[in-house]
């Protein structure tokens, strides 16, 4: 936990789950860079919150923990930042109502006088996010959006100016930097284009030429990334009544595949992500029969899965948490996996060779055996002894 200074208090603030070892803080330059224009400490006129402030992207609750006070709504596709918020507001007293905290899948406010958005990583979740909140967007709105100096880029400004109007920047303070959006209310309102679909390649086993369903924000949205695509090649070949989870599941192809190979296993597909979740559930049900079965979880990895449940986890872990690398999330799934898996129960891996992956597995589970590699990917497989 770490402690955030600004003109409006001093706030505690940690992200979720929360770690005393993680060196990663809940903000950055960027939220901080915000505040102190809100509050007119950069030269200029403070921004008043009259009327619904919706705060778009907050990454770990930093920004609706400080404007509590204005009873913000908080928009996230992220199930560990929703959880992040909810805790970083009770540990500085805030009201539990003092917040609305939507996920992108619920209803977004109907009219929204302040909007102050965190540019996200993705320029996809970005203009999703854009079509669908820009008709609450008024001529009187205030705009701002933030972001370190590498998350905002041409294609950045763009975008707000496409979909919500005249758009500037600010100069660069501690490499972040700030958008100023005009609205334009003459602009036409057109619906998003996501979600986007694809067809797979026809070398990738069971899922072979079936077409995939990829919400904006997603991990390779546009197309099959090179890791899914090596283990779709070497997924294990089993039969019989398995059940089966697809952990950090994305568009989940690999899950998918799993039930097309094997029709007796059942499989539950996990992700942190809602928009992933979405993908998830379309994906399968367009590509299995009325007979297939499926469950479709947001959550921590494998916090919600019961004990000694499972008999067979895929995953291909990210190693990023927005912009910072890491292996904290990787190291979660294992050790979620490994609760969660049954005596004789396996866990199959595909990762980047460099990331190691091997060490952690053998740590965690006593035994890790490389199934396949080449140059770039390998295929792990650790069992619960």
């Amino acid at each position: 936990m770490n402690r955030l200074t600004t003109s409006q208090g001093e706030f505690d603030l940690a992200r979720f789950p929360e770690n005393p070892r993680d060196p990663l803080r809940a903000w950055d330059a960027a939220d901080e860079y915000l505040l102190r224009r809100l509050e007119g400490e950069e030269g200029t006129e403070p921004v008043s919150p009259a009327g619904t402030v919706a705060v778009v992207g907050d990454r770990w609750g930093a920004l609706a923990t400080v404007l509590a006070a204005h009873r913000p709504v908080v928009i996230t596709d992220s199930y560990l930042g929703l959880r992040a918020t909810r805790a970083n507001l009770a540990r500085n007293g805030a009201a539990p109502d003092s917040v609305r905290v939507l996920s992108v899948r619920d209803a977004f406010p109907e009219r929204v006088d302040l909007l102050l958005v965190r540019v996200p990583k993705s320029l996809a979740l970005l203009e999703d996010q854009l079509h669908r909140i820009a008709p609450a967007v008024h001529a009187g709105t205030v705009v701002i959006g933030t972001g370190m100096v590498k998350e905002i880029h041409t294609s950045t400004l763009k975008l707000f100016e496409r979909i919500i109007g005249p758009t500037r920047t600010s100069l660069a303070v501690k490499k972040a930097r700030l958008i100023f959006c005009t609205p334009d209310p003459s602009l036409p309102r057109t619906p998003s284009p996501w979600p986007y679909r694809y067809e797979l390649p026809d070398d990738v086993g069971a899922v072979s030429g079936r077409t995939v369903t990829n919400h904006a924000g997603i991990f390779c949205a546009e197309r099959l990334d090179i890791g899914t695509r090596f283990f779709l090649k070497h997924l294990p070949e089993r039969t019989g009544p398995d059940r089966v989870v697809d952990l950090g599941c994305g568009n989940g192809v690999l899950g998918t595949s799993a039930v097309l190979a094997n029709p007796d296993a059942t499989v539950t597909f996990v992700d942190e992500s809602y928009r992933a979740v979405a993908s998830a559930e379309a994906t399968f049900h367009d590509n299995t029969g009325p007979g297939a079965e499926a469950s479709f979880l947001v959550g921590d990895g494998m916090a919600d899965v019961p004990p000694e449940s499972v008999d067979l986890v895929l995953s291909n872990p990210p190693f990023h948490s927005h912009q910072a690398v890491t292996d904290a999330t990787a190291r979660n799934m294992f050790h979620g996996a490994r609760a969660a898996l049954r005596q004789g129960g396996e866990l199959w891996v595909v990762g980047n060779r460099h990331l190691g992956y091997h060490t952690q597995l053998r740590r965690i589970f006593g035994n890790c055996v490389t199934v396949a590699g080449d140059p770039k990917f390998v295929v792990l497989r650790a069992v619960k002894r």
